[in-house]
């Protein structure tokens, strides 16, 4: 049989992913040149609360909670921390923040009321009846902020027609191994980009966990964190009830940093193929579609199939060299890294791994906790999976 016409096939992907990586690095030096909107300094500021669920000791997680103390912001602030068990590491950690800024309101809801199977959307239900405030920011324990984040989002939620604001996030390896370092890397080069291609493009709608901000009133509209108890993407099914409203959800032109603390490959592997399904999920044509952001692997299989010849090679090469541009330019736009470029050629293989087994199953790993994704989206934890709750994985 002859197999000579497959390898062209890869090698025009291959190629059509190098142009999508330059045009993606000109697409977010503009998103992160334009014009960000201010309040005026004499405008009085709202109060805000900032929800912080916590589950676990997590590295830096003190490190990390302490860039929201920290926020040079006029209003009134308090931050809610939720926990749902008395033994839960992260109390402590809370307890050391409320030592540290005695003159700041920190509250810790401690609650193990159940509401779905999505944990974390039933700590913030426990949490939400301690919101004092009217704007709501939900911003995930990971997180890593500058002292102005407060300030410049508050602001993006004041404009006309902003019903919602989320941030992007660069990748922050927590320690300098080479798992933690991959695990930036997937954000900074292949997450990043991809959103913001999307965005610029009016291809993607997307809300993150790792900012999520609205006013108390637009929470009670949308029907409170209850109505999200089940879907693992939660955080871009509240973007989506968010602009439901009749807004939109705004991003502001920063990043906001995402401690990566994976120390090993399995727990790598794992948290990347959550992220992956619940993309698959929220946008399955699209997702599909990004299999040419993988310029590198698609020009190596290409190299590998019959009647190749040294022009798969070159390809791979190119793929590999715009890879390095578009890491650039990430670095110069948002002021992140340097990244290790020589971990690149072994981040896009390992991710082109992640994306096809992704196809394979609705099976993910959540916290420890194990779950099947069904055809709507929702979290059904592994092992009350019956028969007549099956349907086709997405």
């Amino acid at each position: 049989m002859d197999l000579t016409w497959i390898s062209p096939i890869f090698l025009v992907l291959a190629v059509a992913g190098c142009l999508y990586g330059l045009i993606a690095a000109t697409l977010a030096g503009r998103f992160a040149a334009k014009a960000a909107p201010t309040l005026a300094a004499d405008a009085p500021r709202p109060s805000v609360t900032i929800l912080k669920p916590l589950c676990g000791q997590e590295p830096n997680l003190y490190e990390n909670l302490e860039t929201f103390c920290r926020q040079v912001y006029a209003g009134k602030v308090q931050i809610v921390f939720g926990v749902q068990s008395a033994v839960d590491p992260a109390i402590a950690v809370v307890r050391r923040l409320e030592q540290a800024y005695p003159a700041l309101r920190l509250d810790l809801v401690l609650d193990s009321r159940q509401h779905g199977s999505n944990r974390k959307v039933s700590n913030l239900v426990n949490m939400s009846e301690a919101i004092a405030h009217d704007v709501v920011v939900l911003a995930d324990s990971d997180m890593v902020v500058r002292p102005d984040y407060l300030e410049r989002v508050v602001a993006e939620l004041s404009q006309p027609g902003v019903t919602g604001v989320t941030c992007l996030y660069h990748g922050v390896p927590a320690d300098q191994g080479v798992h933690a370092q991959l695990s930036a890397l997937a954000i900074d080069v292949q997450f990043l980009p991809n959103v913001v291609m999307g965005t610029a493009l009016g291809l993607a709608e997307p809300c993150f966990g790792s900012t999520i901000a609205f006013t108390a009133e637009s929470l009670a509209r949308i029907g409170g964190f209850a109505a999200f108890k089940d879907d693992l993407a939660d955080d871009y099914a509240i973007g989506a009830a968010l602009r439901g409203l009749g807004g939109r959800v705004a991003i502001p032109n920063f990043t906001i940093g995402h401690t990566c603390v994976d120390t090993e490959i399995s727990g790598l592997w794992r948290h990347e193929l959550r992220w992956n399904r619940t993309i698959r999920n929220v946008d399955p044509a699209g997702y599909a579609g990004s299999i040419v952001t993988h310029a590198f692997p698609l020009a190596l299989i290409g190299a590998l199939l019959p009647g190749a010849g040294t022009l798969a090679l070159a390809t791979a090469a190119l793929a590999l060299a715009c890879r390095i541009v578009l890491s650039m330019r990430l670095e110069r736009a948002f002021g992140i890294g340097p990244h290790p470029y020589w971990l690149l050629p072994i981040r896009d293989m390992l991710s082109f791994a992640n994306f096809t087994w992704s196809f394979v199953s609705g099976a993910v790993t959540w916290k420890g906790h194990d779950y099947r994704v069904v055809a709507d989206g929702t979290l059904i934890p592994d092992g009350n999976l019956s028969q007549d709750a099956e349907a086709p994985t997405v």
